[in-house]
């Protein structure tokens, strides 16, 4: 057997090239670390107030409405600084900096979820910088700070008389009974969420079988099912307040779309006349915890987990994917919930 020359070893000729880079480098007083230490080429650095509105631009609506109002803050704050200035500190001094002037409302918490959503704003926005090769990840400053922990949620369940008694203080106070009334009903239902409400369009409702089409956040979308009642209840609504079919389907008697505004007069209303209302601070999303808790009590996890419309696996893992509850079994739910027979339900099983 011929012996292998040093020139037909496998990455000879490689070595070679390296070598003879690392002459030329030692001729011109280099060394690979001084390359090393070049900085890599990016675009320029814009200022808060020239990147906002970019980033604002391309998330969608539930984002911007959930970060809008902190990333406009923060342009008041940095609007003239560059991304790449602030350091962690100054995050640390801007969360104390909105946590004290936070706008005080009817269910705050000292302004401890106002720190949580800035810090997840800058997170958002700075992700997105990365994105675009504008900072590199060891730069980002919002990943070397912490949101602050979340406090449990102080909601829960509302037993049935006092259910009754936020529908008896609906329908007696306001200049809208019928939509205040409808609300709720919508909303004890489908345990939707006051997004998924306001969404909802003449177009989304399905008469004959019974069901709307939830559309929420997450862009998650669903069909809920509902009861003959209160089917019948949004299709004279929307025809008696004109709603186009693919507009807004809850509107005022003028015809007006109602707005997030309706529901917060709706519970300041209600606070007045219950007292315990306006102590605990009780809200729309009250009413979803008080369908979601019976749910599961009387029909157990898997069918809470999709009237609720959740999309995660949660404490479940992956059992959840074998157990999932068809729409049948939720009908089944509301159905029992609402006294009334529904068009998805059968007779066998049930």
């Amino acid at each position: 057997m011929s012996a292998v020359t040093p020139a037909a070893q496998p990455g000879a000729s490689q070595q070679a090239v390296v070598e003879a880079a690392l002459v030329l480098l030692e001729r011109m007083g280099l060394s690979p670390a001084d390359l090393a230490a070049v900085p890599q080429a990016r675009p320029a650095v814009p200022t808060f107030a020239e990147y906002v509105p970019v980033v604002s631009a391309a998330v969608t609506a539930g984002t911007r409405r959930a970060y809008g109002s902190y990333w406009n803050r923060i342009t008041g704050q940095w609007g003239s600084r560059r991304l790449d200035e602030p350091t962690p500190s100054e995050i640390r001094q801007l969360m104390a900096h909105i946590k004290t002037h936070v706008v005080p409302r009817r269910n705050a918490r000292g302004g401890r979820s106002a720190e949580e959503h800035v810090v997840a704003a800058l997170r958002c926005l700075y992700r997105r910088a990365e994105d675009d090769g504008l900072i590199a990840a060891a730069d980002n400053p919002a990943r070397k700070v912490a949101k602050p922990r979340r406090l449990p949620s102080t909601r829960r369940a509302v037993p049935d008389t006092r259910l009754a008694e936020i529908n008896q203080a609906a329908a007696a106070t306001g200049n809208d009974p019928e939509l205040d009334t409808l609300l709720l009903r919508l909303h004890t239902e489908t345990a939707c969420r006051r997004a998924g409400a306001l969404a909802t369009r003449p177009q989304d409702l399905d008469p004959d079988q019974c069901l709307i089409l939830l559309r929420e956040k997450g862009e998650t979308v669903r069909w809920q099912p509902v009861s003959p009642t209160l089917m019948s209840r949004l299709v004279e609504h929307a025809r008696q307040r004109h709603a186009p079919p693919g507009g807004q389907l809850l509107r005022y008697t003028s015809g007006t779309p109602i707005t997030s505004r309706r529901y917060d007069h709706l519970w300041t209303r209600i606070g007045k006349q219950l007292p315990w209302v306006r102590t605990q601070q009780v809200s729309i999303h009250w009413i979803r915890h008080t369908t979601l808790t019976w749910v599961e009590r009387n029909f157990g996890y898997a069918v809470a987990h999709a009237y609720a419309g959740h999309t995660d696996s949660g404490d479940a893992g992956a059992t959840s994917t074998y157990v999932r509850a068809s729409l049948s079994e939720v009908a089944a739910a509301l159905a029992a919930l609402t006294g009334e027979p529904h068009p998805l339900t059968t007779t066998e099983g049930w």
